[in-house]
């Protein structure tokens, strides 16, 4: 790593005149709102998701596939591919779903006013209680649940936008943050770890939304599959959540949900878009490859 020295000296008011640099440079601004017009597009199902296979997308599409492993055809879906590297979550139809203008983004059309929910917690939330699966009813585990799915949206902020972004994706190492960033998701890996020496499941005996919420985080972390940090976190220290990451895996839901809306690793592990269950064997991505 480099040390970041600097003589960089905060302006008194800060304004955005130039870009960032970095990955995502292209994308990153300070104002919200549409930046062109692009309305989404709306499949058969009463479910219409607008997503991408990051780690945030992946909690819907795997809940959306153990829903309909256990048999809920209400959860009938379509995934439609946003790419965020060419800003369709700026498109005014993506905006309209969610006005933070990230993914992933839904749409119920069940009922006779379609419902946006945005927020992968909010959306996982939703569609537990909307389905009655995977969020405890008895109210001591139910507590331990919820608590467990915030402190996932509390604390992946600094495992991505930290961690991820300074060790990845900064144009310049700056050892003071990562060096910040990395003690924190240790300290983090920590808090799980302890957790699931005396629990199989992060809300206890059953396999729940805080499972899905966390688990493309922080199992994917442990597996080798995030940032390549791997071997520089020491992730073999962590064994239970070594178990807990590889008995998740190990669920087909889970392997199907993580193929969605997803653009990077392998081509038999991509499916681009998801309109009906066959598409697993179909492989929608190379349809989607051939017409471009």
């Amino acid at each position: 790593m480099m040390s970041g020295t600097s003589d960089y000296t905060p302006p008194k008011v800060w304004t955005w005149n130039k870009a960032n640099g970095g990955q995502f440079a292209n994308i990153n601004r300070p104002i919200a709102g549409p930046t062109h017009e692009k309305e989404l597009p709306i499949g058969r199902h009463p479910l219409q998701l607008y997503s991408l296979g990051t780690p945030n997308g992946q909690k819907v599409t795997i809940m959306l596939e153990e829903l309909l492993a256990l048999g809920h055809s209400g959860a009938e879906y379509d995934a439609w591919l946003i790419r965020i590297g060419d800003g369709d979550q700026f498109g005014s139809g993506f905006v309209a779903v969610n006005p933070n203008s990230k993914i992933p983004a839904l749409m119920d059309r069940s009922g006779p006013k379609p419902i946006r929910v945005f927020e992968s917690g909010a959306i996982l939330t939703y569609l537990a209680e909307k389905f009655g699966a995977f969020l405890p009813t008895e109210p001591a585990e139910r507590a331990e649940c919820l608590s467990w799915l915030f402190w996932q949206m509390g604390s992946a902020p600094y495992l991505g936008g930290g961690f991820g972004h300074f060790y990845a994706y900064a144009p310049t190492k700056i050892e003071y943050a990562i060096d910040r960033f990395a003690m924190e998701v240790k300290r983090q890996l920590d808090v799980l770890d302890r957790r699931l020496a005396e629990s199989e499941y992060l809300a206890g005996s059953h396999y729940t939304i805080a499972d899905i919420a966390v688990w493309p985080w922080y199992g994917g972390l442990v597996k080798g599959w995030t940032y390549g940090a791997a071997e520089f976190l020491q992730v073999e220290d962590y064994k239970n959540v070594l178990r807990w990451a590889d008995a998740i895996h190990s669920r087909p839901a889970v392997q199907r949900g993580r193929m969605v809306n997803r653009l990077s690793g392998e081509p038999s592990s991509q499916l681009h878009e998801r309109h009906d269950a066959s598409d697993f064997e179909t492989r929608t991505q190379d349809k989607l490859a051939a017409a471009e």
